[in-house]
């Protein structure tokens, strides 16, 4: 996967659907389609029959690719994928009475990512309208969008230098995480009862957090693109510079306000805790 790659979640009818930003256009998880569509327990199994009937000839294979999605326990693997064209053909291949109401979603979403396309401020104005539906202050999200803008700044940076791996991309990503807060993101996220891996920890940040985050990834981003780091070595040890200076920064604060940035404040249910239990 790319550092261009942009994986998100949709959601049709209260279910969620894996979807990824490939070749500058949206395909969505099959899978995850046909769980929607059959409510079968057993949704790859479904797609494997299908598959098998419907698509035998090997002209018809490139309906869809394998991209890399995160599954439920966190990992990523390959996964057939369709674009839209190709989801419709898919469709037409699954009786379900949800057949007619997910052509119309998944021609809005196409919809939508073509004016994105034309207009990049939209796909912020939506990603804005998700978090304030989801109940986050406005000054929040203002912050956490602008915390995107750099992050997508950084990656981009490290695609320059050679990074092109998911795996090199967490191990630069943590590096720039120790060294701003003193704290694995793993252990941060346990700090903040996170115990779900698909849990975004910056979505459960605090603004000093995501202040610090921003901080320690765009100096990682400034240093890089002064010095332009030509191994994967080099790139951590700007990593860990970039994130020591927002680490320094971080400590001066807590000095002045008596108590540690780093916080278990998440924005989980109120009337749940981590465990599922009411408070």
């Amino acid at each position: 996967m790319t550092a261009r790659e942009i994986i998100k979640l949709a959601v049709f009818e209260g279910k969620q659907i894996r979807k990824i930003i490939h070749e500058g256009e949206w395909w969505f998880a099959i899978v995850d389609v046909v769980e929607v569509l059959t409510e079968s327990p057993t949704p790859r199994q479904y797609w494997g029959k299908v598959k098998k009937r419907e698509f035998t000839d090997l002209q018809l294979s490139p309906v869809w690719v394998q991209l890399k999605l995160e599954a439920s326990d966190g990992k990523k693997y390959a996964t057939d994928c369709a674009n839209a064209k190709g989801m419709f053909r898919i469709i037409q291949s699954i009786p379900s009475p949800k057949a007619e109401p997910f052509k119309q979603w998944l021609a809005q979403v196409g919809y939508e990512r073509i004016q994105e396309i034309e207009n990049p401020e939209l796909a912020q104005d939506r990603m804005k309208q998700l978090y304030e539906q989801k109940g986050y202050p406005k000054d929040w999200i203002d912050k956490r969008l602008r915390g995107i803008a750099i992050r997508q700044n950084l990656t981009d940076e490290w695609q320059e230098r050679g990074i092109s791996t998911e795996r090199d991309f967490s191990i630069l990503t943590a590096e720039i995480a120790k060294a701003t807060f003193g704290i694995t993101p793993s252990g941060h996220m346990e700090l903040k009862g996170l115990t779900r891996k698909n849990e975004n920890l910056r979505d459960h940040m605090t603004d000093l957090e995501l202040i610090f985050t921003m901080l320690g990834e765009k100096v990682t981003t400034e240093i890089s693109q002064t010095e332009k780091p030509d191994t994967f070595e080099k790139n951590k040890k700007v990593a860990k510079r970039g994130g020591s200076v927002a680490g320094t920064a971080r400590k001066e604060t807590e000095k002045e306000l008596g108590r540690s940035v780093v916080s278990p404040e998440n924005f989980l249910p109120k009337a749940l805790t981590p465990n599922g239990q009411k408070k």
